[in-house]
């Protein structure tokens, strides 16, 4: 008989002890699972801003409208000044020039240009910019407020806008046959790359396409 209470009680601290694990067992369970749903928010929240940030960059750039050559200098033929009229990309959320910017290479060297100002149309003989600056001059604001006043946000797929560059300052000379290159970086990070080709003869022109 005594031994068999010994028995029974055994089996009580027994009972016991394997409560204790389960309960343990059911805590560590909720707290891994509590920090899975943390990693799995913060990975989620991760993703989406990396896929937003990638689709920027994808969407929100220029498009190129036209290039021109002009203040074009017979004495040593060359073309003193490069013109490029853009409109935001099919797509593109606004996108403020005033964050944009450009990069100039040319064989002479390579050229990183920030905004300046914004300069009435017509008026680009005002313009006076360095090797590190371009100038933005209105075309075309279908929206009638973004460009206007000191704006220079393109918030209408009709939007025009002209960014100036003096080449005269960024290079050595860009005369007949020479070639650049002009990356154009929006705020988004979205990237156009544009070609200038100047003609192999500029006499007698005031303005060629490049």
């Amino acid at each position: 008989m005594l031994e068999k209470f010994k028995r029974d009680d055994d089996r009580g601290q027994v009972g016991i002890g394997t409560l204790i694990v389960f309960i343990a067992m059911v805590l560590v369970a909720a707290i891994a699972a509590g920090v899975l749903i943390n990693t799995a928010g913060f990975l989620q929240s991760g993703a989406e801003e990396t896929g937003q940030q990638s689709s920027d960059q994808v969407t929100n750039r220029l498009d190129v409208v036209s290039v021109i050559g002009e203040n074009i200098d017979q004495s040593n033929s060359e073309v003193d000044r490069a013109v490029i009229t853009v409109k935001k990309a099919p797509g593109a959320n606004n996108i403020d020039l005033s964050s944009t910017t450009l990069q100039f290479v040319h064989s002479s060297g390579s050229s990183d240009l920030t905004y300046q100002d914004k300069f009435d149309p017509g008026d680009t003989s005002a313009l006076s910019l360095d090797d590190t600056q371009f100038g933005v001059v209105e075309v075309q604001d279908e929206g009638g407020d973004s460009l206007s006043g000191d704006g220079v946000v393109l918030n209408d797929p009709a939007d025009r806008a002209q960014l100036v560059i003096d080449t005269s300052a960024v290079t050595n000379g860009f005369g007949e046959g020479d070639t650049a290159t002009v990356q154009i970086n929006t705020q988004s990070g979205g990237t156009t790359e544009v070609r200038l080709v100047v003609p192999q003869t500029l006499s007698g022109d005031s303005a060629v396409g490049l």
